[in-house]
């Protein structure tokens, strides 16, 4: 169970209702009125506990679980120990996570401008939304309905946010464009000035950033991460994007529908990720790349070149993942021959 002095749990719910909110299917044999009280993992989870499948290496934790019900796919049922509630589905992380979300649903927001926040009184707060302690709220800034601003968190002069955003404690917001429920974790830094300068001998000259980020619906945008606005064309950020914690976006870059960038990467200035690409923790993209539809870029890969749809990639530079791996193999046998010669 989840410490209740941060998580308060909903419930109980009916077998027949979780699988309603999974979209699962329920095994013959289950009592579809049994009552379960949460959710756990395999290898803890009790007989009024929700647990889920969906890695086979943890098969052997499925055949020794005492949970009371279990999502995972038909492939898999025969294994399940006696006793246990099957639900059956063709994505078990996914329909855990709506059960999960059952059970554990987002608070209710009590709306309330604090008496130690410093909002313009040229700035317009929409109907529900909070605004907690040290925030500053800018000339002209619109937020939406049912928006929270956290703690210290510094929404600049012009910025609007969408309706059901979440702007975290000590983030800080200029010259962007926020859509309808986004979450900016806490330290987000949306907007600062680009890192553009010309070179000539006499050492750097600023080039004034003067776009904006515009960042869509439903992006979540993780812990002191950083997305620089445009010189000119703005930064975009697509739709459904999800950003992890400490990632660095340069200014002009944008980002397609539904793309994923993991903690520690960087995309340098006007690149462009089309839908749905993958970047993988700590990987880096010189600027001006394009980087095709669906793409994947593994962990620590250094990208230099554009990146065509659907491919998968790693390394530094930056090869197909099949021409990486051959690449080590062939390494590995020249090591083992000179090792061999020196005897």
């Amino acid at each position: 169970m989840a410490d209740p002095r941060f998580f308060r749990v909903a419930g109980p719910f009916s077998l027949k209702r979780l699988a309603s909110i999974a979209g699962a299917e329920i095994a013959a044999g289950a009592d579809v009125a049994a009552a379960f009280r949460d959710v756990a993992p395999l290898d803890s989870a009790g007989s009024d506990q929700v647990s889920f499948l969906d890695n086979k290496r943890y098969v052997e934790a499925f055949r020794d679980s005492k949970a009371g019900a279990c999502l995972l796919r038909r492939a898999h049922a025969a294994q399940a120990p006696a006793g246990m509630a099957l639900m059956l589905c063709e994505d078990p992380y996914e329909a855990y996570a709506r059960v999960a979300r059952a059970f554990y649903p987002e608070p209710a927001l009590e709306p309330r401008i604090a008496d130690g926040a410093t909002v313009d009184p040229t700035a317009r707060i929409g109907e529900g939304s909070r605004v907690d302690e040290g925030a500053v709220i800018g000339a002209r800034v619109e937020i939406g309905r049912r928006c929270q601003v956290g703690a210290n968190a510094v929404i600049g002069e012009g910025v609007t946010v969408g309706d059901d955003s979440v702007v975290g404690p000590m983030a800080s917001l200029s010259h962007c464009v926020i859509g309808a429920r986004v979450l900016l974790h806490p330290g987000v830094r949306i907007g600062q000035r680009g890192f553009g300068f010309a070179r000539p001998e006499s050492g750097p000259v600023k080039v004034p950033q003067l776009g904006r980020v515009i960042v869509h619906d439903d992006v979540e945008i993780g812990a002191n991460s950083t997305v620089d606005r445009g010189t000119g064309p703005d930064t975009v950020i697509g739709p459904g994007c999800m950003i992890d914690n400490l990632v660095q976006i340069g200014h002009n870059v944008r980002l397609g529908r539904g793309c994923v960038v993991v903690a520690q990467a960087g995309i340098s200035g006007s690149t462009r990720l089309e839908d749905s690409v993958v970047i993988a923790a700590q990987a880096g993209l010189t600027g001006h790349l394009k980087v095709g539809k669906g793409a994947q870029i593994a962990a620590q890969s250094g990208v230099m070149r554009d990146v065509a749809p659907g491919a998968r990639v790693c390394g530094a530079p930056a090869v197909p993942v099949r021409q990486f791996f051959r690449q080590v193999a062939t390494l590995q046998r020249l090591a083992e021959v000179k090792r061999q010669g020196k005897r």
